[in-house]
């Protein structure tokens, strides 16, 4: 479907069980809707031109550079993500619903399969030295579900905490060595932090959930 609020286009992923986590606990997740891809710089700036919210530093104002419009929004806080989400009526993904549309029901190593990545599948270990356009590497990266970068590009955040003083990120970037790119790899870091390998996307629980 695709949402009202920011356009973007969402994938249902349905209720039941899948396999999580390096030791493939069995975990059930309710029905829940989550962005096809992470959100770009033009969407973003949507959102920035309807709050005045104050926008990425290397933005030009509230501009972004026109050639990077479908990126993905990159130095973004968990509270900048957080910002948005709530403006569009979404929230930050849990880790679990972030991992189930990552790797589907059966515990896929990577969001593609069993395959290793190659520069075909996904953005990593910086060879092509910077974010790429959301969709690239659509089909063949795709997950289970359809969703796409859930593999390198950037690192997104979850609405989950670490601990006390972190909160979780998940898909590793375009920046990460290739240990980082199987669905259950896991990054903490303080809520404030932003970076030029950190985006996000956003999820829906239906209320009959």
């Amino acid at each position: 479907m695709i949402w009202d609020k920011d356009g973007k286009e969402m994938v249902q992923v349905p209720a039941g069980d899948f396999l999580c986590g390096p030791e493939l606990e069995k975990i059930y997740v309710p029905e829940y809707w989550i962005d096809k891809t992470p959100v770009t710089n033009a969407e973003y700036a949507r959102f920035v031109s309807d709050t005045n919210y104050d926008p990425p530093h290397h933005w030009q104002g509230p501009a972004y550079p026109s050639q990077i419009a479908n990126h993905p929004v990159v130095y973004v806080s968990w509270y900048d993500a957080h910002a948005y989400a709530s403006w569009a009526g979404k929230q930050l993904p849990t880790e679990h619903a972030w991992e189930k549309a990552a790797r589907g029901c059966d515990g896929q190593e990577y969001t593609w399969g069993a395959q290793p990545p190659t520069v075909e599948l996904c953005n990593f270990a910086g060879k092509v030295g910077t974010t790429t356009s959301v969709g690239r590497y659509s089909p063949q990266g795709d997950s289970p579900y359809g969703c796409v970068d859930m593999a390198g590009n950037v690192w997104e955040w979850t609405v989950d905490s670490y601990d006390e003083a972190n909160k979780v990120l998940r898909g590793a970037s375009w920046l990460s060595h290739i240990r980082h790119l199987p669905t259950t790899r896991r990054l903490a870091l303080n809520p404030i932090s932003y970076d030029f390998v950190f985006g996000f996307r956003c999820m829906y629980i239906p209320e009959s959930s």
